[in-house]
């Protein structure tokens, strides 16, 4: 065998280097039995992820989701956002367009001028579909938010269930005189019991 550390020719039944003192038969075994964790795994790929179902795909979704710290509240926001950026993509394409429409149309027959001054109406779309994003982040995701939370805490109440029913806690301080003794009556019992075995 060949010491991995110092490259020296070493005996096949020879625990320790000679030259360095590397463990050979710990070498030994890591070649003869690799380790589970270096073997391919096809749960991890894309592949498996083509032929997950819809349910198994969401589920796994919702536990990333929840691994990265996001919660329906930091999606709804998100939401919000990704309008508000939309809508100003929107009004920037429709400037631009406007602007630039308006200069070739100056060198066009005015036919085709008053169709090309109207393409910056495309610059509408985005800023509609941004529009929409917010509307929906602002109103309907919000009330979404609000029965996800709602759920999650009627689940996390069953979880945990009823709150525990048990005694008020003792105040050290608090004392009770009594007017009895753990002893009492126990003696008269056992002469009682004398006198009728003596009978």
């Amino acid at each position: 065998m060949i010491c991995p550390r110092c490259a020296s020719n070493q005996g096949d039944d020879i625990k320790f280097c000679t030259s360095c003192g590397a463990n050979l038969q710990a070498v030994r075994e890591a070649l003869q039995a690799p380790d589970a964790a270096g073997k391919f795994n096809w749960n991890n790929t894309w592949v498996a992820e083509m032929f997950m179902s819809g349910q198994a795909n969401e589920l796994r979704k919702r536990e990333m989701e929840r691994q990265l710290g996001i919660t329906p509240e930091v999606k709804r926001y998100n939401e919000i956002k990704a309008g508000v950026i939309v809508s100003c993509v929107g009004v920037g394409v429709s400037i631009f367009l406007f602007f630039l429409m308006n200069a070739i149309a100056a060198q066009n027959p005015p036919g085709d001028a008053e169709l090309l001054r109207s393409i910056w109406l495309a610059g509408v779309i985005p800023f509609m579909v941004g529009l929409a994003l917010i509307i929906n982040g602002t109103i309907v995701s919000k009330k979404m938010v609000q029965v996800i939370e709602r759920e999650q805490n009627k689940q996390k109440s069953l979880d945990e269930g009823p709150a525990p029913r048990g005694l008020k806690t003792p105040d050290t301080s608090e004392f009770i005189p009594t007017n009895y003794s753990v002893t009492d009556s126990t003696t008269r019992h056992l002469e009682n019991a004398e006198r009728k075995i003596s009978r």
